[in-house]
């Protein structure tokens, strides 16, 4: 098992600056991969960044430039840092991690909203 808690979230003016933090406790050394992804009102849940085993990561299109993920092993933290935010941006923001072995699973924190006002 494979507990996450984020913190972080709030309410910003659109080109300011929001750090999301996601603390995982638990069986931590078989998390293969971290990442977020986020929900908009009446939208589908999509991936916003992740970061595998090894430092390959992934960001999608819409916030390549303006997020970085990091991960720090040594306190069991990943990071989303979330520059030039866009009211588009405006979601709630899930810490994820990726469990493969010995088998498959997902595992989801609670979930942090952000606000992103014109």
């Amino acid at each position: 098992q494979v507990q996450l808690v984020e913190s972080g979230g709030g309410l910003v003016q659109a080109g300011g600056s929001l750090r999301l933090s996601c603390a995982a406790s638990g069986s931590i050394a078989r998390i293969n991969s971290m990442g977020w992804y986020r929900q908009a009102p009446g939208k589908q849940r999509e991936l916003v960044a992740d970061i595998r085993s090894g430092g390959f990561i992934n960001y999608a299109d819409s916030v390549k430039g303006r997020f970085t993920i990091s991960r720090d092993s040594a306190k069991n933290t990943a990071y989303l840092q979330m520059n030039s935010l866009k009211p588009d941006d405006t979601a709630v923001y899930y810490c994820t991690a990726l469990v493969t072995a010995p088998m498959v699973n997902r595992y989801w924190g609670q979930g942090t909203q952000v606000t992103v006002s014109s």
